[in-house]
């Protein structure tokens, strides 16, 4: 099967698109897992169609590199809105339906995507972390050294745990640094740290701000390994954020053609 692929990444975060509006394209575990191979594949954090959605500009549906379906993905989201735009699917504005729901974004120019996440309740406070979902389930930990931090093990051994082996679990470690926060994340279904994570940059903006750590109120500078992000939000009690807003860059890539087996 010859399949047309964009290529799209969102602060080093990278992803695959695939035009489904026609509704034919349907892809097995194995063959998403393929293409999202870096070595025998194209490469990529995770596979994403764009498919019709009745009352919506169109449908979000997103795979991890894994190959399994996966939650809610905000860089992903940022840039199948930038792959819709391209489409000529809608202008500056787009209301989309994602596995979590609707969200709405907007368009600030050829590569700025605001992409509204859903509302943040029920946060878990730890003895030294945060558990919270932001449209995908995020432990977050401060720590010192971010620079230098073992992601990889550190990340793998809590998202491993007996606590999280079942569903898993995304694991961010985050450090403010001047005037930003400085987060890098530990995905499941990637298994690895990626340059960025949309809902964990989320997660980490509202735990600054849950904790006193960001400068302001209702807004949080965010910079990842892939580039940087920023998250507006407002708060009504302690630990319930609302109107959440990730902006940031969303870039295509290169576009090409793969012949997969079926």
């Amino acid at each position: 099967m010859l399949l047309e692929f964009y290529k799209y990444q969102g602060t080093g975060n990278d992803f695959i698109l695939l035009n489904n509006l026609s509704g034919t394209i349907n892809l097995t575990y194995e063959q998403v897992k393929f293409l999202c191979d870096r070595r025998f594949g194209i490469g990529a954090d995770g596979l994403m169609l764009i498919e019709t959605q009745p009352d919506f500009d169109f449908k979000m549906v997103y795979y991890n590199s894994d190959g399994n379906l996966s939650s809610m993905c905000g860089n992903g989201g940022r840039c199948i809105v930038a792959f819709a735009k391209h489409l000529n699917l809608i202008n500056q504005k787009c209301t989309f339906l994602a596995v979590d729901g609707p969200h709405d974004a907007t368009l600030e120019n050829d590569n700025v995507v605001a992409l509204k996440m859903n509302d943040v309740k029920n946060i878990e406070v730890g003895a030294d972390f945060y558990f919270l979902n932001t449209g995908s389930p995020h432990y977050v930990k401060f720590v010192e050294g971010i620079e230098n931090y073992d992601v990889f093990n550190n990340g793998k051994i809590i998202r491993n745990s007996d606590r999280f082996i079942e569903e898993g679990t995304n694991v961010n470690f985050i450090e403010k640094l001047d005037n930003e926060l400085f987060v890098r994340t530990y995905e499941r279904g990637v298994e690895n740290e990626t340059y960025s994570c949309g809902t964990g940059v989320t997660a980490a903006a509202i735990i600054a701000a849950l904790t006193g750590v960001s400068n302001t109120k209702n807004n949080c500078l965010i910079k990842t390994l892939g580039g940087n992000l920023e998250v507006t939000f407002d708060k009504v009690l302690e630990q319930n954020f609302y109107n959440i807003w990730l902006k940031g860059p969303a870039n295509l890539v290169f576009k090409g053609t793969i012949t997969i087996n079926e």
